[in-house]
C-alpha cells in the first residue's frame, strides 16, 4: 500500500483540478507511467517512510533544467523493490503550473540525512508580528530549523533562557527594550553568552552589511529581508552540532 499523509492533500486544496490529480492513489500512478514510458527511480530509505511522507522540503529539481531551491511536498509510495519519492512543486502562479520530482538514491540518502538531523533553535525577536510570522513559515518550511517568535522586547531575554536557541535574530529598534539592550542581557548570562546574535535593522542597507557591518560586534542584515540571505547568515554562524 502506497504511504499517504492526509496534509498532502490538504497542502493542495483550492490549486485546481490538475493538481488533484497529483494526489490520486498510486495505481494511477502506474497508468500515467506505463503511458509515458517512464519509471521513477527505486530507492532504498534507511528510515521509516513516515519519517519523510508529508514533510515540506527544499530540494533543487536539476533533472527538470532548475538549479534553484524550491519547496515542495514529500510523498513516499511503496514500491515491489522499494520505494519511489517524489514532490510537487509549483512552477509559475499564472498561469499556475506544477511539476512533480522523482528523487534518486543520492538526493534521497541527502534528504534522509537532513531529516535526521536535529532541527536548528532559532529565536526571533521583532516587535512586528508579521514579519516574525512570515520569517518562521519560511524558515520551518526548509525543514532545518525549529523558531520561536517574541514580540515582547522586555520579555526577549527570558525567552532566549527558555528556549536556549542556537541562534538568536534580534530586530535593532523596538519599543521599551531596543535590541542593543537585549544583546547586552545575553552576553551577560554566562549560560547565553556563546548564542550567536543577528541583528535585523532597517536602519542600514543592504550594501553596507554586505561589507560585513557589525553591530555590536554582531553581524546584521538589512530590512527587508531576503530570505536566501537570512539562512546563508544563520548557516554561516550557526555553532557546529
Amino acid at each position: 500500500m502506497p504511504i499517504r499523509n492526509q496534509k498532502i492533500r490538504d497542502s493542495y486544496l483550492g490549486l485546481g483540478e490538475n493538481y488533484r490529480a497529483l494526489l490520486e492513489p498510486s495505481a494511477v500512478w502506474s497508468s500515467i507511467f506505463s503511458c509515458m514510458g517512464y519509471k521513477p527511480p527505486t530507492v532504498k530509505l534507511p528510515i521509516p517512510p513516515e519519517k519523510i511522507d508529508g514533510q515540506t522540503m527544499t530540494f533543487k529539481p536539476v533533472r527538470d533544467g532548475i538549479d534553484l531551491e524550491v519547496s515542495g511536498v514529500m510523498q513516499v509510495i511503496e514500491d515491489a523493490n522499494g520505494f519511489n519519492v517524489n514532490a510537487s512543486y509549483i512552477v509559475s502562479q499564472n498561469p499556475p503550473l506544477c511539476r512533480v520530482y522523482w528523487f534518486d538514491q543520492p538526493e534521497i540518502d541527502a534528504i534522509v540525512k537532513l531529516a535526521v538531523k536535529e532541527k536548528r533553535r532559532i529565536l526571533i525577536v521583532d516587535d512586528d508580528r508579521e514579519i516574525t510570522r512570515l520569517v518562521k513559515i519560511l524558515l520551518e518550511r526548509t525543514g532545518r530549523y525549529s523558531v520561536l517568535e517574541e514580540n515582547d522586547a522586555t520579555k526577549a531575554y527570558q525567552s532566549a533562557q527558555d528556549f536556549r536557541a542556537d541562534l538568536i535574530l534580534l530586530d535593532v529598534m523596538m519599543p521599551e527594550t531596543d535590541g542593543g539592550e537585549v544583546a547586552a542581557q545575553i552576553e551577560a548570562d554566562p549560560d547565553l553568552q556563546r548564542t550567536p546574535i543577528i541583528f535585523l535593522t532597517a536602519l542600514v542597507t543592504k550594501p553596507e552589511t554586505n561589507t560585513g557591518l557589525r553591530i555590536q560586534g554582531h553581524p546584521s542584515l538589512a530590512k527587508p529581508i531576503n530570505i536566501p540571505e537570512l539562512i546563508t547568515g544563520i548557516e554561516e554562524n550557526l555553532p557546529a552540532q
